[in-house]
């Protein structure tokens, strides 16, 4: 967490609440457009109507109302949960550490579990039973020796880690859905357990129920909160994959567990350690690859600064040059300035355009696409 002591004014709270409510504003459009009005946070609201008329759908645009964001405000502190943005004193570190950074997550639970150095565990759902006693040994023992285990709070895996970090320290649970969503619901009782020694976090609005695109942005939190990442089990087209592969981009460590060539469900996992994730079998293994590297959380990031943009004069002409250049298949934004033959800011501030009107969406490494429909 931050060693400065800000806290948002609740007016503030509500008003960039509603505009990561707004369709289309995602952790990047929310940051490019927060730098294009200086931090302004009134400026962007008033302006998010009209940067939606230009891009070619021309779609009646309509934020969500504040009363309603005031409503979800009110819902969350009755049942003991907040909303923490990314420059307040309680955000978590290592999440400031990503670019960029959640805006917004909403927490309940216990703060002082994200006070220790995180390391997630994910994998398989449907993990044999050696998978989950390895996984269960492994994360009682990290537990014990002082790091939080961060899960997803599905099945097989996530649930063996999260529970038995509990006997002896604490976990965080990552919630593709509302932090007041259970699911799967069986695991009501571990969730009740997670909130009285460990925390929830979403990104997602209470009573949300997830669908498979928002599980991205949950496993980019659960990679973004530790330190490393170990996947117990994994088949080759495994999310848990998908999981390893963002904490490499993040500049976290992967580590996997061996499994037996003959199960499918750590062929993905074994793939890993041929492609050199360090190699698990118990808990002294996950310290000892841990203390031979230099985790990105450790330093204290920079506090955000905003960019004054306001001034940049995105020109009709680049929004259709940028429309034309996309495509389905992801694009280097590198490669758009040279073909939109426009200043990267220029081009980063008609992208933010583009996302507001559902035309493009941004992908991690720098990567931009059409949305597909």
């Amino acid at each position: 967490m931050h060693q400065n002591n800000k806290t948002l004014s609740d007016g503030e709270r509500a008003k960039r609440l509603q505009l990561l409510r707004t369709p289309n504003v995602g952790p990047m459009t929310y940051a490019q457009l927060m730098s294009r009005f200086s931090g302004d946070i009134d400026a962007v609201l008033d302006a998010l109507p009209n940067l939606t008329t230009r891009a070619g759908k021309h779609r009646d645009f309509k934020l969500p109302s504040l009363s309603i964001i005031e409503r979800e405000i009110d819902k969350a502190h009755k049942i003991g949960a907040r909303f923490i943005a990314y420059d307040e004193a309680d955000y978590p570190l290592p999440l400031n550490a990503l670019t960029p950074p959640p805006p917004m997550i909403c927490v309940r639970g216990k703060m002082e579990a994200f006070l220790k150095p995180g390391i997630a565990i994910v994998g398989a759902r449907n993990a044999s039973a050696a998978g989950r006693k390895l996984t269960r040994d492994i994360s009682h023992e990290l537990a014990k020796s002082g790091y939080t285990i961060v899960s997803g709070l599905a099945r097989g895996i996530d649930g063996e880690a999260h529970a038995a970090a509990l006997q002896t320290g604490h976990t965080i649970a990552v919630l593709a859905g509302g932090v007041d969503a259970i699911y799967p619901p069986e695991h009501a009782k571990l969730y009740d357990a997670i909130l009285e020694r460990g925390a929830i976090v979403s990104e997602s609005p209470l009573g949300y129920i997830a669908t498979a695109k928002d599980f991205p942005k949950r496993n980019r939190i659960i990679t973004g909160l530790s330190m490393a990442v170990l996947v117990a089990e994994a088949a080759l087209r495994s999310g848990s994959l998908i999981s390893a592969r963002v904490a490499l981009e993040q500049g976290r460590e992967v580590l996997a567990i061996p499994g037996s060539p003959l199960d499918e469900r750590t062929r993905g996992s074994n793939g890993l350690l041929r492609q050199g994730a360090w190699l698990v079998e118990n808990a002294e293994d996950v310290i000892a690859a841990l203390e031979n590297s230099i985790p990105p959380m450790l330093a204290e990031p920079e506090a955000p600064t905003f960019e004054t943009l306001s001034m940049i004069d995105v020109s009709l002409s680049t929004i259709q040059s940028l429309t034309m250049a996309l495509s389905p298949t992801p694009t280097h934004i590198d490669e758009l300035v040279r073909v939109v033959r426009a200043p990267l800011r220029e081009v980063n501030a008609a992208l933010t355009e583009l996302e507001l009107d559902g035309i493009a969406q941004t992908h991690a490494g720098g990567y931009v696409s059409t949305v597909i429909e």
